[in-house]
């Protein structure tokens, strides 16, 4: 898939463990395991806001596009 997933790069910049994401997000771990690991088909608006506001980031920082 073109669309690449930057959430394990974010995580270790900010010193963050994945469960510690999902406590502050609400998201599930096993929802924010899937986007780490660059296998999820979609992602939702609310998703990336919540991604956004907790690693203080803009949704390029999370997502690039390869050709």
């Amino acid at each position: 898939m073109p669309v690449r997933f930057h959430l394990d790069r974010l995580l270790v910049e900010r010193r963050m463990s994945l469960v510690e994401l999902a406590d502050r997000t609400g998201l599930s771990a096993a929802n924010l395991a899937i986007l780490k690991a660059g296998d999820a088909q979609a992602l939702r608006f609310s998703t990336l806001e919540a991604l956004c506001r907790e690693l203080a980031c803009q949704p390029g920082d999370i997502l690039t596009w390869e050709p």
